[in-house]
């Protein structure tokens, strides 16, 4: 491929990208259970690792991991699920508290407008019918959407497993695909993803757990109704770069608004988590995390538009760490350096525009003040 000349190398290069969207896109229901699988079993290795080490038959040693972490999973669920039953118990003030907040909407359009009361009522009803039609139509597809999330995740644990067991017969196919001389290099990319993904995901298990304690347990000493049910909301939207804590801030207003008829618990819940994120954006996240790969906030971004297009909320939880597992697979390649370089956040000191080195593939300097991410081969 190295003989081809350039145009033809670009163009293969862009069909092969174009070609695995396709194939993402039709086959997101079979690939994603898989994506998902590879990133646990990495970060179940640990465990697994230290078992063995104890003389643990290797079936044991593979399906206690698993079994721990369906018990952590189980408790996430359950008391996502006693939060929501909580929820749903004070369901008679809430309404209460939305027709106060509404009747107060609507005599400030009056006040600004002449949109009378009674073609304000018209307006919503006309809107509730067309919500409600809609909704019977997503219903239809509710089974379908069940069915597959039942699918997904009882493929997962049999997955995880089975790549857990053969993980050396993947290892040995990875290096066959490689000249000897290259294994070096193979192999410490395979350690440096190992390390990458471990942390990540370890990362945001730990960054759940101290955001719902934090968050939740600062709202409710304030006084701020269903304090936990927000905290544990934020806290997983959060694991969704830049897209989650915008969400989640909505959702945080909504479940204040209709639990209060008053503006000051929205304000404060707005301010608690505004400080509770920068302390864990700025001070705890990159601690817990630590990784040396670095994503720049554009592609990041783009990673989870295109990920929650291909494959919903799944694919926008793995958009980060797919990501930085192709920026080091980018990096440790000749031919596809320029895309590691792409995906990164290392800026050059100078202009390429104006400094020739700056064009080359080479490390160059970057500007004053960014650290640098990548280490020289």
């Amino acid at each position: 491929m190295k003989d081809m000349p350039l145009t033809v190398r670009r163009a293969i290069e862009l069909l092969g990208i174009v070609l695995i969207a396709a194939i993402l896109v039709v086959g997101s229901d079979i690939i994603m259970p898989v994506i998902m699988a590879f990133f646990i079993s990495i970060m179940l290795l640990p465990l697994y690792r230290f078992l063995r080490k104890l003389h643990f038959p290797e079936i044991a040693a593979i399906i206690l991991p698993i079994l721990m972490l369906a018990i952590v999973l189980g408790l996430i669920i359950w008391f996502f699920s006693a939060q929501v039953a909580e929820l749903v118990s004070d369901f008679p003030q809430i309404k209460k508290n939305v027709s106060a907040h509404i009747n107060a909407i609507s005599s400030w359009i009056n006040s600004i407008s002449s949109f009378s009361t009674n073609e304000q009522v018209k307006f919503i009803n006309e809107k509730s019918n067309d919500l409600l039609g809609m909704a019977g139509k997503a219903a239809s597809g509710a089974a379908l959407t069940l069915t597959s999330v039942f699918v997904f995740v009882g493929l997962l644990p049999i997955y995880i497993y089975l790549m857990l067991f053969y993980k050396d017969i993947l290892l040995r196919f990875i290096f066959m695909w490689f000249k000897t001389e290259d294994h070096a290099k193979v192999k410490d990319g395979i350690y440096e993803t190992e390390v990458i993904i471990k942390n990540y995901l370890l990362g945001l298990l730990i960054q759940v757990t101290y955001m719902t304690i934090l968050l939740g347990g600062i709202l409710m000493i304030i006084g701020i109704k269903h304090a936990l049910l927000i905290g544990v909301i934020f806290a997983i939207l959060n694991l969704i770069p830049y897209v989650g804590a915008l969400l989640g801030n909505i959702i945080g207003v909504l479940l204040t608004l209709t639990s209060s008829t008053e503006l000051w618990p929205v304000i404060t819940v707005l301010g608690v988590i505004a400080g509770v994120q920068f302390l864990d954006n700025n001070i705890l996240m990159p601690r817990i995390v630590g990784s040396k790969v670095k994503i720049n906030a554009l592609f990041a971004i783009l990673g989870v538009i295109i990920g929650g297009s291909i494959a919903g909320v799944a694919g926008m939880f793995l958009s980060m760490p797919i990501i930085a597992v192709l920026k080091v697979i980018f990096d440790r390649t000749e031919m596809f350096k320029q895309w590691g370089l792409l995906l990164g956040d290392e800026r050059p000191s100078r202009s390429p525009m104006t400094f020739a080195a700056f064009r080359r593939k080479s490390n160059v300097p970057e500007r004053p003040g960014v650290e640098k991410t990548k280490e020289k081969e």
